[in-house]
């Protein structure tokens, strides 16, 4: 008797070299797109595509700040309460990217996200998002970080100290973890919120709502009235605050404050601070930054980051948190010398040095060359 032996199976080889051809063809067909850029537009959203989202509605909460609502594209991750997002949009044709922190609870029933935002004079993403995006808007997005959040461990007593839109990331931890973490443990919360009237607090129906319902003490200072908010101020308001654990947003002016105030009474390691924009500490003389690739060359003063100057002079720059923290807007530094605007050390390179320098807190410290 003859054994058969049988033939190794074609078919999936087959398969795949059909489907290799297949997408060849629609590539010639659809040339200069690929099949994927029109999959794009049927559905941006889709897994396994670049992280987007799509506005979903504008929802004013002051006369110059808004909440936009956002659904995720499916490869979205929860977020923990109190970190941020980096969201690119186009703005006049120019895609630009800025951090923001989110303010929705989590697992929303329709999925969605929210960042609010406060349109700051001549802030291009800021006013865009605030005045003129409308829903149906796709943005570009990254996973969220961030380390302003409150640690597993609950502390007894908390203090919340935040001014303008430093509230935002305050009340996604608010909404998420403090009144819920109150009722189960005895969490006691202080808000202090400062704004120049009471029309101005973001958010201010729901915080007082949170008060009148004893999940926080709320202390509003209104600054066109009382005037601005400072570490000897709140240590008036709030008596007890070097028994509390501490969170701090706002203006780098209030942080300061804060920090030497909770420096001087020993109890630094109890104060957490989120800063929207980087400390500048060191500034120089500045100097001629000159874009390589771009053909272009600005004259920048030594206070003013090569991020924001380039912007403003129409140049599509990397970017990301803005504060030194991500590294999103790293380039390399061809030749010349940069300032680092927190500490004042300066970084300089010679061609063939490949040294990479961070724009959104590098100020010009002379004649410089960046390769973008």
């Amino acid at each position: 008797m003859t054994a058969t032996v049988p033939r190794p199976s074609r078919g999936r080889p087959a398969l795949s070299a059909l489907r290799d051809r297949v997408l060849k063809v629609a590539e010639l067909i659809t040339t200069p797109l690929l099949p994927a850029d029109y999959l794009d537009l049927l559905d941006p959203l889709r897994s396994g595509a670049a992280l987007r989202g799509r506005i979903e509605a504008v929802q004013h909460e002051t006369r110059d700040a808004a909440t936009v609502v956002i659904r995720p594209g499916r490869d979205w991750r929860p977020h923990a309460p109190g970190q941020y997002v980096r969201i690119g949009i186009d703005v006049d044709g120019v895609r630009l990217w800025r951090a923001y922190s989110i303010t929705s609870v989590l697992g929303r029933p329709d999925g969605c996200f929210t960042i609010t935002v406060k349109a700051i004079p001549d802030g291009k993403v800021s006013n865009h998002l605030v005045h003129r995006t409308r829903p149906g808007t796709v943005v570009q997005l990254d996973q969220a970080t961030g380390e302003f959040v409150l640690p597993e461990q609950r502390p007894a007593k908390a203090l919340f100290v935040t001014a303008g839109s430093g509230i935002t990331p305050v009340m996604g931890i608010l909404r998420n973890q403090v009144h819920e973490a109150r009722s189960t443990s005895g969490m006691d919360v202080v808000v202090v919120h400062s704004a120049p009237t009471a029309d101005d607090v973001i958010f201010g129906a729901e915080l007082r709502a949170l008060a009148a319902a004893g999940s926080i003490r709320l202390v509003e200072r209104h600054t066109a009235a009382q005037g601005l908010l400072d570490g000897a101020a709140l240590a008036e308001l709030v008596p007890d605050l070097a028994e509390r654990t501490t969170w701090a947003c706002g203006p780098v002016g209030l942080l300061e404050s804060l920090e030497r105030h909770w420096e001087g009474e020993g109890i630094a390691d109890r104060l957490h601070t989120e800063r929207f924009r980087p400390r500048v500490l060191v500034t120089g003389e500045g100097g001629t930054v000159t874009f390589g690739r771009s053909g272009r060359t600005l004259d920048v003063d030594g206070a003013t980051p090569i991020l924001d100057a380039a912007e403003d002079a129409g140049l599509l720059m990397p970017s990301g948190c803005r504060m030194g923290i991500c590294y999103g807007c790293v380039l390399p530094l061809r030749e010349g010398a940069v300032r680092d605007l927190r500490n004042g050390e300066v970084t300089t390179a010679a061609p063939g040095d490949g040294v990479l320098v961070q724009t959104c807190i590098s100020a010009a410290a002379g004649a410089c060359d960046i390769d973008h």
